[in-house]
């Protein structure tokens, strides 16, 4: 659903029937999207949006790219919970900033 300004679009991720238009009706907002900050703005509940893929939502081709970037994908073709995903996430960056420390 594009919102925002002429020329400053913000766009939210939106769980909707396929036959709705683009800013039509939708059952539940997931998250949003900023593409005009820089870096571009990615907050997606990846909760919300695990569940709505397990329900057999199919995303569209952008949907898709900013759902393996907030880590919500990952978390749906793994089988995995979004928590257990974060957790690992988690680990592995401080496993990695402690042989940082180390090294230094």
């Amino acid at each position: 659903m594009r919102m925002g300004k002429k020329k400053q679009p913000t766009y939210r991720v939106v769980a909707a029937d396929s036959r709705s238009p683009r800013d039509g009706r939708f059952i539940e907002i997931v998250g949003t999207y900023q593409p005009r900050m820089e870096p571009s703005v990615i907050l997606i509940d990846n909760a919300k949006a695990v569940g709505w893929l397990r329900n057999g939502a199919q995303p569209s081709d952008r949907v898709k790219k900013l759902l393996e970037v907030s880590g919500a994908w990952d978390a749906f073709t793994s089988g995995k919970s979004v928590e257990e995903l974060q957790a690992a996430q988690d680990a592995e960056k401080a496993a990695a900033a402690a042989a940082e420390m180390s090294d230094a």
